[in-house]
């Protein structure tokens, strides 16, 4: 069963307007907020109703199962630069020096 972490939320919506560059303000100016409101939803001390959630997200370009759920089905929202980095550095080199040589070889394909 899945189940609303509100707190990991607030977290997201704090993440997501970071990203995207914009302050408090301009989100509230745009979904017609009050800036105490979402402050509020971002620290977990209020709960969104949907209709104020989907104007978040309209103003986010994001998707309600992400900051809902941290649910992620567009793989342009990933961070993939640092994923791997993060996976490859922690391999030995022997097969550091084969996820070099696969990357190569991808890169090569016509997919």
């Amino acid at each position: 069963m899945m189940f609303v972490d509100y707190i990991e939320m607030g977290k997201r919506i704090a993440q997501r307007r970071k990203k995207l560059g914009l302050k408090q303000k301009q989100v509230v100016e745009a979904a017609d907020l009050s800036e105490k409101y979402l402050s509020a939803i971002e620290n977990a001390k209020s709960i969104p109703s949907i209709d104020v959630l989907m104007k978040i997200c309209t103003v986010l370009k994001t998707t309600p199962d992400y900051i809902l759920l941290g649910a992620v089905d567009d793989y342009r929202d990933i961070n993939y630069d640092e994923l791997i980095s993060d996976k490859i550095k922690n391999l030995p080199k022997n097969k550091q020096f084969f996820v070099y040589n696969f990357i190569d070889w991808l890169a090569e394909q016509n997919i």
